[in-house]
């Protein structure tokens, strides 16, 4: 069966089982991050079923909290101080996409504001107990950044599990494509289920 035919639930069972045994862990070098690999094809039924993964969740004792990077990156840009310069240049040259993209870029990474964000909302849930953050809508990351980035410059500050619902592919035990057409990246510290 390949894994577009495969059925979600069985990799949301295998999740909720390695984040059920990550949390009973507790050593100090494990940082529970999973990866929740779905073939890219499957981006809509995976936004149609994340209320049953989050429902199954809550039944296994988790407070879960998400985090969507659809509605992060829009609230990024939206209150953007350059919003005026960018409208302008926009007006000059509308369809410069590659200007367009760029500028979005910069405005997520140049001062580490998405970064902050997850790294806001993480602070937000430690110590506390049974919380589980739920990340979705990375394809809104495209072409912009990874979220391997993300993770990277987070390490050491995973105290509560999280869980990158995460389109694309592996190629490996730790190796993954975002989106499938991205190259191969190995640099991921994190669990991987699905894919």
């Amino acid at each position: 069966m390949n894994s577009t035919n495969k059925p979600l639930k069985a990799d949301f069972d295998e999740l909720r089982e390695r984040v059920r045994v990550g949390r009973e862990l507790n050593y100090a070098s494990f940082e529970p991050i999973f990866y929740l690999v779905f073939d890219p094809a499957r981006i809509i039924e995976m936004k149609r079923q994340t209320p049953v993964l989050i429902s199954a969740l809550k039944k296994d004792g988790w407070q879960v909290h998400t985090l969507s990077m659809v509605e992060e990156v829009a609230s990024l840009i939206a209150n953007d101080p350059r919003q005026k310069l960018w409208d302008i240049v926009d007006r000059r040259d509308p369809m410069n996409w590659q200007k367009t993209n760029d500028a979005i870029g910069n405005a997520l990474t140049s001062t580490g504001a998405l970064l902050n964000r997850v790294d806001a909302k993480l602070s937000d849930l430690e110590g506390k107990p049974n919380q589980l953050l739920l990340v979705t809508d990375l394809e809104a990351l495209h072409p912009y950044m990874r979220v391997g980035a993300i993770e990277g410059q987070l390490q050491g500050k995973f105290h509560v599990p999280t869980v990158f619902l995460y389109p694309g592919t592996r190629t490996g035990k730790t190796q993954l494509r975002f989106l499938g057409f991205y190259s191969e990246d190995g640099n991921y510290r994190s669990v991987h289920i699905g894919g």
